[in-house]
């Protein structure tokens, strides 16, 4: 016999804070009963059976696709199911998640009025994220309890894992509910224990506001203007958090945490509001399968924007070493979401995102007009997986970015915007050109190093002050009707 946590029974309800708190109660007995039969396990006890607990769900069923909502909700391009049905959803973490929970549930029922229904879902959560941050239980246990685990507990099962509902291809059998989110718990889950494994960061302290870099030397940047904001008694930002979770609050005050050895393989580095409001910064390093790889997980976390700040080659004549590039079109000659996001998909450019980089450029370099349009290019931005594609004999890559009219090149960019798309989080990119190699402007190491310090500060500034533009002017806006389908999920 399967060893259980308490039943609680499913109930209605009409108050999202009520569903709320239901859902956190299900989730919260579940965990506790999975942490003590660890516990035990650990210590040398055998459990009575198999032990097993399970997520909470929430349902809603509505016979119409009529929104009831005021107008200003109605504007919104989320928050209501697409026709009348059943729609459920796992959920995970609403410690994490409470205050995007609860908008989505008030959303709901303000659009569709009715009951919500929150009950125990037949989803059994994974040992493995159960586990408290920094635990390690089994590093203590011997190989012949760390196998017969398999047999005790339940494991990440991929199968409730993929990416169905985001890429559009989820069909529910006959009598399965609609999909409500886009990631089930599980889903959720994984990613946010892969966040930690990547970023050396707790997911806890990702901010909305996301910037992409593949430079190390944005990053330092970013650490020495970070501290700089949280010393600010009277700033907006409460604190700074690097890998190894090393706060510092505001006022330059040390919060603990411990610096690991070495850095994870994606540092992530926090600039830290209460509202969750402030910005997040990664270095993805270089190359299309690590932007695929870091999107893929943030995308849990439900983002505001995310913005691609980096390096690229200028393909015209006219470009200069240190122009800036908007992108406004990608060519995705990269391949690594081929499987996931067909070629023949468009990637379009979000206006406000496109109108918050451009004024961050005027803002920061003190121009406009015809002045910023002279070191500010707007254009199509190729992606590609081959480094040294300028050493391919035939030249296809250079007549496909010819012929697509792309003004410049990088690894990174399109995989960022197309996993943007996919995963409805806006997205955008403002590149600097640091060579040319068309025209025989190759990266050099000494003209390199004055590049950088010459454009990094600068580049960076731009990038912070983009998603503070966009923090002020409102995130309703953000959430485009471009990035979701007519056949689409409810919650944001």
């Amino acid at each position: 016999m399967p060893y259980l946590p308490d039943f609680i029974p499913p109930s209605r309800y009409d108050d999202p804070a009520a569903a709320l708190a239901q859902l956190t109660r299900i989730y919260d007995g579940s965990l506790a009963h999975l942490r003590e039969a660890t516990r035990r396990f650990v210590a040398g006890e055998d459990p009575p059976g198999r032990v097993r607990a399970f997520y909470p769900f929430v349902r809603i069923q509505t016979e119409t696709a009529t929104r009831l909502a005021a107008r200003e909700a109605g504007r919104l391009s989320y928050g209501f199911v697409a026709g009348p049905g059943r729609y459920e959803t796992t959920l995970t973490r609403p410690d994490l998640f409470a205050d995007y929970y609860l908008e989505q549930l008030t959303l709901l029922l303000q659009n569709h009025g009715g009951e919500l229904e929150v009950g125990t879902s037949s989803q059994p959560i994974p040992v493995h994220f159960s586990f408290a941050e920094g635990d390690h239980l089994e590093g203590s246990l011997t190989p012949e309890r760390r196998q017969k685990m398999r047999d005790v507990f339940d494991l990440p099962e991929l199968a409730a894992m993929d990416d169905g509902i985001a890429n559009g291809t989820h069909a529910p059998k006959g009598g399965e509910p609609q999909p409500l989110a886009l990631f089930t718990a599980p889903r959720v889950d994984y990613s946010l224990h892969r966040l930690r494994h990547y970023t050396g960061t707790s997911p806890e302290h990702f901010q909305n506001f996301v910037l992409f870099t593949n430079y190390q030397f944005y990053i330092d940047e970013f650490i020495r203007l970070g501290r700089e904001r949280v010393a600010d008694e009277g700033g907006d930002y409460a604190a700074f958090v690097e890998p190894g979770n090393v706060i510092t609050r505001r006022g330059g005050k040390d919060a603990g945490g411990k610096a690991p050895p070495r850095l994870p393989q994606m540092p992530a580095y926090h600039l830290v509001r209460g509202d969750r409001g402030g910005i997040t910064m990664v270095n993805i390093g270089v190359g299309p399968a690590n932007a695929k790889t870091i999107t893929d997980h943030i995308a849990v976390l439900r983002p505001h924007a995310w913005i691609m700040l980096g390096h690229c080659a200028g393909l015209r004549q006219s470009q200069r070493l240190g122009d800036y590039v908007l992108a406004h079109g990608y060519v995705r000659d990269d391949h690594v979401l081929d499987e996931d996001l067909p070629l023949w998909v468009p990637i379009p450019a979000l206006a406000e995102i496109q109108l918050a980089l451009e004024a961050a450029v005027s803002d920061v370099t003190l121009t406009q007009g015809a002045e910023l349009k002279r070191i500010m290019r707007t254009g199509t931005v190729a992606s590609t997986d081959n480094r040294n594609w300028e050493l391919l004999p035939d030249n296809g890559p250079q007549r496909r970015f010819s012929q697509s009219r792309a003004v410049a090149l990088d690894m990174e960019s399109a995989t960022i915007a197309g996993n943007g798309f996919r995963f409805r989080v806006p997205y955008g990119t403002l590149l600097c050109v640091s060579d040319k190699p068309l025209h025989g402007e190759i990266k050099l190491p000494g003209m390199a190093d004055h590049f950088y310090r010459e454009r990094v500060d600068q580049h960076l500034r731009i990038g912070i002050r983009a998603m503070e533009l966009l923090r002020e002017r409102g995130v309703d806006s953000l959430h485009s009707r471009k990035l979701r389908s007519f056949a689409e999920v409810a919650f944001q």
